[in-house]
């Protein structure tokens, strides 16, 4: 659709602004930079989540292991929230994961916001308390201004093995995330360990996604070995490299090393994974091979569409 005012200068946006004004305008284009990089990020989040969950799936039905709470369905993700970032969050899901429109639902005060996704199947409706019960992944795209209300509703509600993805903004989004993710420039501009011009993302992010995987396979009671074992499965099929990754890897050598294979990994700290030094940090720090193959990975799912 053509801007019938791009040649109207008085018209822009700009045009209204005092010189001082003029000035912050790059905040504009690093808001809608971090949406961008953002719901790139969760839709990459959740692919790696649900091709494990696939892979164990595949693995207990193979050896005919009743399988762990949580795990027996496709992967179910909630948005609480459905503002202009709600809204861009789950159209970057439907166009880069394999997630199902069924097995996505929204919980927001104006469920009639969500009129646009009625023909995928996304189920609308406003009760934060039955999202957060039937969710896998929970995304949180309200007012930093709402949380607290929020983790009060939520607190006693949340499964076990939900995952919280804080994702509040206080900046409306007016830029179009889905057809930006169709960039290849932009999708290499968001690639979480190569991000520049302002932008940036540490490696306490990706050490955090991959913990995230490591607790998906103690849940399910999976020993070390064929942990790792998934975990490097799922980027091999996303970069066609194996990503070198063990024990010691993850966690501190004394434990690793008394670690049994059939022995589950111990539950990691998010939080922890995100505000200190881990173990994992200091390896990803050091193997500029991973970092090379999980940007790969990054790239090789953010450039196919989903089927």
């Amino acid at each position: 659709m053509a801007d019938i005012v791009a040649d109207l200068s008085t018209l822009c946006f700009e045009s209204g602004l005092a010189d001082d004004e003029k000035k912050l305008l790059y905040l504009r284009a690093r808001s809608a930079g971090l949406t961008f990089c953002g719901c790139a990020h969760a839709a990459f989040v959740c692919e790696l989540i649900d091709s494990l969950r696939c892979a164990i799936r595949r693995r207990t039905a193979k050896i005919r292991k009743p399988v762990a709470p949580g795990e027996h369905d496709d992967l179910r993700v909630g948005i609480l929230g459905m503002g202009h970032l709600g809204k861009q969050l789950c159209q970057a899901l439907l166009e880069k994961t394999k997630i199902k429109p069924s097995h996505i639902k929204i919980s927001t005060r104006r469920p009639e916001l969500a009129v646009e996704f009625v023909h995928t199947e996304v189920e609308c409706f406003f009760d934060n308390r039955r999202l957060a019960a039937w969710a896998d992944v929970l995304f949180l795209c309200c007012l930093p201004s709402q949380i607290p209300k929020v983790c009060v509703d939520l607190r006693s509600h949340l499964a076990k093995h939900c995952l919280v993805y804080s994702f509040t903004s206080a900046i409306p989004v007016t830029s179009h995330v889905a057809s930006a993710l169709a960039d290849p420039l932009l999708i290499e501009a968001s690639c979480p360990l190569t991000m520049k011009g302002g932008i940036s993302l540490g490696l306490n992010w990706v050490c955090a996604v991959l913990y995230i995987l490591l607790n998906i396979c103690t849940s399910a009671s999976l020993g070390s070995s064929e942990a790792l074992l998934l975990i490097k499965s799922i980027f091999k099929e996303k970069c066609g490299d194996t990503v070198q990754l063990n024990a010691h890897s993850f966690i501190n050598s004394s434990y690793a090393s008394s670690l049994l294979s059939d022995e589950p990994f111990p539950w990691i700290s998010l939080m922890d994974a995100q505000i200190r030094e881990t173990p994992l940090l200091r390896f990803l720090s050091s193997s500029k091979s991973v970092q090379q193959c999980l940007s790969a990975a990054y790239k090789s799912q953010m450039e196919t569409p989903a089927k």
